[in-house]
């Protein structure tokens, strides 16, 4: 059976939480993991770069060389791709949709995958306790404590209004490198693979283990 340790804002231990083994079993095939991180990363992108195709060239209009007595390849005009200038071959034009869409199941399979691995390598921890202002020393110290002050460390938090205690949390970490908050529902797989810890929020916990397949 695996467990969940809970930590306080001091990094110390205060309690574990334990897991069905039913909640870990199963999963998305790793190729259809994959194939869902590189369309994100592929919607990521802009799509504004734009080359010109050889008629849209401003070129001069005369043949590079006569026809015919020269001994050399008949050549039409130099706004071929492949004179310096030309037009391009099967360049990105923005009139093309090349975003990519994404399953809703493959999409939530592969999300609880990437968090069922975490799991499993225990790179997953629980946040006891509140802030009462926002403290950047603090969560230094926990993180140091917790051995991840130089990892890429994602903090879950749930989803809906804001309270207090989460936006000094969020203002104690905005300013520290490799820290990254997101709410549990919102998250993608991208951020998943990319954080080497998860720590998620007590008031967050029933929302992470619903992924998981919780009832």
């Amino acid at each position: 059976m695996a467990t969940l340790k809970k930590y306080d804002l001091q990094g110390k231990e205060v309690g574990v939480v334990d897991l069905d083994d039913a909640l870990l079993k199963g999963g998305a095939h790793p190729q259809s993991v994959k194939d869902y991180i590189v369309a994100i990363r592929k919607n990521a992108r802009q799509w504004s770069a734009n080359t010109k195709v050889r008629r849209e060239v401003n070129c001069t209009g005369r043949k590079p060389h006569p026809q015919k007595g020269q001994g050399r390849s008949r050549q039409g005009d130099l706004a071929a791709p492949h004179y310096k200038g030309g037009g391009v071959v099967h360049g990105p034009r923005p009139k093309f949709d090349m975003h990519i869409r994404i399953n809703r199941k493959e999409r939530r399979a592969a999300i609880r995958t990437l968090l069922m691995e975490k799991v499993q390598g225990g790179h997953v921890a629980i946040l006891e306790g509140e802030l009462k202002a926002p403290k950047t020393k603090r969560m230094v110290e926990f993180f140091e404590n917790m051995g991840s002050i130089e990892k890429r460390v994602l903090v879950l938090s749930e989803r809906g209004e804001r309270s207090d205690s989460l936006d000094n949390l969020v203002k104690s970490i905005r300013n520290l490198p490799k820290k990254e908050h997101s709410p549990v529902a919102l998250i993608n797989g991208y951020e998943l693979a990319r954080a080497s810890e998860l720590v998620v929020l007590g008031s967050a916990l029933d929302e992470f283990l619903s992924i998981l397949g919780a009832s």
